[in-house]
């Protein structure tokens, strides 16, 4: 059976109104999932980002990235951190870095929400082993668990698939043009979610929606040809 891995396209933009533009970009071009990245706002207002939700009505992840891990926040953590909340009870997702504090994970976790614990490190890939351990305190906290790595070679990026191939529930994701090929492949482990680009590649390596369809959609072709 094939994989039911949603395709989830982050939306950066500075302003509410070309958040609301390119989603309806992102949708028409096959988006599963949109991932609203609140940390790119300029001015963030959290009545101006609910009604940016509401108005877009789509399957969607709030992300607030701290800037330690690739993000754009400029607040202190308790604002950053209640905007995760206020936004929690209008998405579908949220994510939270694991090295947030463990109540306020706790107090996002406690909504409803599905929640996202996340780990990136853009400098280096880790062993199998640590990786499994950030795996699993992250699924003590939330929902899903996601790790982002950088590969140096190409055994790092085959490390990210045995993540996927041992822990369930998991994103993971080998980043920059080396690991590209780890965002297709998730989809065989039936990875909750792989991410793609629209109009905002927000990470080293995102493949663009149409590339990523098209390589997904090629590979349901091969299996019904050869389950005959």
């Amino acid at each position: 059976m094939y994989s039911q891995t949603k395709i989830a396209i982050p939306i950066f933009q500075e302003k509410c109104e070309d958040v609301i533009e390119v989603a309806h970009d992102c949708i028409d071009k096959g988006a599963d999932v949109l991932e609203f990245r609140i940390d790119a706002l300029k001015t963030p207002d959290i009545d101006e980002i609910k009604n940016t939700i509401r108005e877009i009505d789509f399957p969607m992840i709030a992300t607030n990235r701290i800037d330690s891990e690739g993000g754009s926040f400029k607040g202190c953590e308790e604002e950053r951190i209640n905007i995760l909340y206020e936004c929690a009870p209008l998405v579908d997702y949220v994510d939270i870095e694991l090295q947030s504090n463990d109540e306020y994970i706790k107090k996002i976790h406690d909504t409803g929400v599905t929640t996202i614990v996340s780990y990136h490190d853009f400098e280096k890939t880790p062993g199998l082993d640590e990786i499994t351990y950030i795996v699993e305190k992250e699924q003590e906290l939330g929902d899903i668990s996601k790790v982002a790595f950088m590969p140096q070679n190409l055994e790092d990026t085959i490390t990210i698939l045995a993540v996927l191939s041992h822990c369930k529930n998991t994103i993971a994701i080998s980043m920059g043009d080396l690991g590209s090929y780890t965002r297709v492949m998730a989809s065989k482990f039936d990875s909750p979610i792989t991410f793609a680009a629209g109009r905002d590649a927000t990470a080293p390596g995102q493949i663009d929606i149409e590339t990523m369809k098209a390589l997904l959609n090629m590979d349901l072709n091969i299996e019904s040809d050869l389950n005959g």
